[in-house]
């Protein structure tokens, strides 16, 4: 195979993935709000042949490989005709700080189910 179409395979392939509805997926339905999550897609290939004669064999080989990474960086959110943004890059501390915080939440949800409140509150 030669490298010009060992490429074009590996494009044909990226293709598949690397389209419209992967980078902006289809809207997921939660309460009153449409969530549509949007990905970054990255890729890249490499090829290489050779045509070099050898005294004992022929002379021809080839080599090619590639990769894509899809990567969520945000959300958009529908409600009402209204769109806003949820841009995952910037909320890591927002989320650690966030899951950090729900075991406190659920020890103060049961004291209030079992009519206690938390000393010192």
């Amino acid at each position: 195979m030669e490298a010009t179409d060992l490429i074009k395979t590996l494009l044909d392939g990226f293709k598949t993935v690397a389209k419209t509805e992967t980078i902006v997926g289809e809207g997921i339905k939660a309460g009153e709000y449409i969530v549509l999550p949007v990905s970054k897609v990255s890729l890249g290939i490499g090829a290489g042949a050779g045509t070099e004669q050898i005294k004992t064999s022929g002379g021809t080989g080839g080599a090619g490989g590639g990769g894509i990474c899809v990567e969520p960086i945000a959300f958009l959110l529908v409600k009402e005709g209204e769109v806003s943004i949820l841009n995952l890059r910037r909320m890591p501390a927002m989320v650690e700080a966030f899951f950090g915080k729900i075991p406190d939440m659920v020890e103060k949800a049961i004291n209030i189910v079992r009519g206690k409140k938390k000393e010192g509150t």
